[in-house]
């Protein structure tokens, strides 16, 4: 059966695991370590791409990445390429060092951030790599040293993860730690990745409830949102949300307030619509859709819906309200 492509879409939370072929070490000692994380550094700064977590294992390495302007598979092309080059002279081996595929995980922000990031950084010491929380508060080659102030890791984005835990850098590093101690004795968590999405799709679909894709990680609407929004390949250069707004507002004779009111009106009703999916379409999430129009994020998906819908059966509205990109 042909594997599922990867969900390359900018600006979303992307959960990335990196296997040595045959699940051989891709790491033999320090110096190999460092090389990697100084090339990882540099391409998040170079790229602009956000880190909010990382670990390395000796065969596999869990990254948590939110692409900006770069393409996650140019950012990790270049990654994986250089430091392989540089593994096989310094180890003087030849042929892949890596699998063929790294795994990538669409990941809803707003549920699962802190969650990822207290799998990906307990990780360590579920492998056996350190033997407690309190050296892990210290190893080198993990993100969770960095959020604690220990060591630095230059693109490793701190103050979105700290901010959730407290006001002062002090209640913030407290609460933080206390939360990635709470998940120790929750185990592996299949549940957030791998297999166990996969089973969760599977069940899904056997019991007719919502569609799970292995390929995300959130709730239906979610899911149903992102296949959505990759149903037409998003524009090469984004249009803002505003622009978008700003468009059907002007077509439609609409007022921004009339828009985001809570008239029950169809020709506001479908307006949203065609700006729930021209925004879809277009590379933008739903959350920022939902807040910026006042509506739940299941009436954004159910809007979208009827944008597409709305659009297809009149043709005519294509040109009159759409926003397509130029």
């Amino acid at each position: 059966m042909p594997r599922s492509a990867r969900l390359d879409i900018p600006n979303l939370l992307q959960h990335v695991i990196i296997r040595g072929i045959e699940r051989r070490h891709i790491f033999v000692d320090d110096d190999d370590r460092h090389n990697f994380v100084k090339r990882f550094s540099d391409l998040l700064i170079e790229t602009e791409t956000d880190c909010l977590a990382w670990a390395l294992l000796d065969n596999h390495v869990h990254l948590l990445l939110c692409p900006r302007p770069t393409p996650l598979a140019k950012f990790m092309r270049r990654l994986l390429t250089g430091y392989a080059v540089t593994f096989n002279h310094r180890h003087q081996r030849s042929g892949h060092l890596f699998q063929n595929r790294y795994k990538s995980i669409v990941c809803d922000e707003e549920e699962y951030l802190l969650e990822l990031v207290r799998y990906i950084h307990l990780n360590p010491l579920r492998a056996g790599l350190v033997s407690t929380l309190e050296e892990l508060d210290y190893y080198p080659w993990c993100g969770h040293s960095v959020l604690l102030g220990q060591r630095t890791l230059p693109g490793q984005l701190t103050t979105e993860v700290l901010a959730r835990f407290g006001k002062t850098m002090k209640t913030s590093h407290q609460g933080y730690r206390a939360f990635v101690a709470d998940g120790i004795a929750m185990g592996r968590r299949n549940d957030l990745v791998g297999s166990g999405l996969q089973q969760r799709q599977t069940a899904a679909e056997q019991s007719g409830e919502d569609f799970r894709d292995a390929r995300i990680l959130g709730s239906g609407d979610f899911v149903e949102q992102l296949l959505l929004q990759v149903e037409e390949k998003p524009p090469h250069s984004k249009l803002s949300l505003e622009k978008i707004i700003e468009h059907v507002c002007t077509k439609t004779g609409l007022s921004l307030t009339e828009l985001t009111s809570q008239s029950r009106s169809q020709q506001i009703a479908n307006a949203r619509s065609i700006i729930c999916y021209s925004a879809f379409t277009s590379g933008h999430r739903g959350v920022d859709i939902a807040r910026r129009l006042g509506i739940t994020g299941s009436g954004v998906t159910l809007a979208a819906r009827r944008g597409k819908k709305l659009l297809a059966e009149h043709p005519e509205l294509q040109t009159r309200v759409s926003c397509s990109s130029r």
